[in-house]
């Protein structure tokens, strides 16, 4: 048995007024949660830790968002001191982000929002369904990338946890990384070389290696456990 674990980061979520919001906070919105029907008036409540800035309707100390159908009003209901809870409206001429992955894989593990970025962690079958998954996102919604994986593996009794966490990564080593696989690099037979992806990238093939094996060794660390 096999299943996987990811957290996805859309940076550039368009109408989403929780990832706008989370602009106007020091800290992330966090216990996002929606309420409606297909067609109907969504209601939504987020929890938002840190300083704010921004006016609402209502008390001048509420956050800005930006959705499809013009910009809500986010009303503070509840103050725990360190932590407010607001509630706001919006339209629902199509599913965001998060009813478009529940309709596809089901439940969402985690949701939340900071500096503009969505992030959402979820549990699937397998990494297939990921890719699946992801294809889908990046045409409705663009740029998707995997913040973090975890792939499950049980064999008999024994259970093992493989952890990518491509946070150890450098900028650049990701952006290497990930136009590599873009351009077919890790294909069998192979679709580029490296002087196709170095020239792609704007850099050496010497320097297109050095950043590709440093991404690799961090990512192979962690599948085979080791510092």
């Amino acid at each position: 048995m096999t299943g996987v674990r990811a957290e996805l980061v859309f940076e550039r979520t368009g109408a989403c007024p929780v990832a706008e919001a989370s602009t106007a906070t020091t800290g992330p919105v966090t216990d996002i949660t929606w309420t409606g029907s297909a067609g109907d008036g969504v209601t939504e409540q987020v929890t938002v830790t840190g300083e704010q800035s921004g006016e609402t309707a209502t008390d001048g100390e509420g956050l800005p968002g930006q959705s499809a159908g013009g910009e809500p009003t986010f009303e503070r209901v509840f103050d725990y001191g360190s932590q407010q809870v607001y509630e706001f409206e919006r339209e629902q001429p199509e599913p965001c982000v998060c009813e478009c992955i529940e309709q596809e894989v089901g439940p969402l593990s985690e949701v939340y929002a900071a500096a503009g970025a969505l992030h959402v962690t979820l549990h699937v079958g397998d990494v297939d369904a990921v890719r699946e998954l992801l294809g889908n996102l990046e045409e409705r919604f663009g740029d998707v990338r995997i913040e973090y994986l975890v792939r499950s593996r049980v064999d008999s009794d024994d259970a093992d946890l493989v952890p990518v966490d491509l946070q150890r990564l450098t900028g650049r080593q990701r952006e290497v990384l990930e136009r590599a696989y873009a351009l077919g690099y890790f294909d069998y037979p192979r679709e580029s070389n490296a002087s196709e992806v170095a020239e792609s990238l704007g850099i050496s093939p010497s320097t297109f290696i050095e950043h590709l094996n440093a991404a690799q060794s961090k990512l192979l660390s962690d599948l085979l456990n080791r510092s």
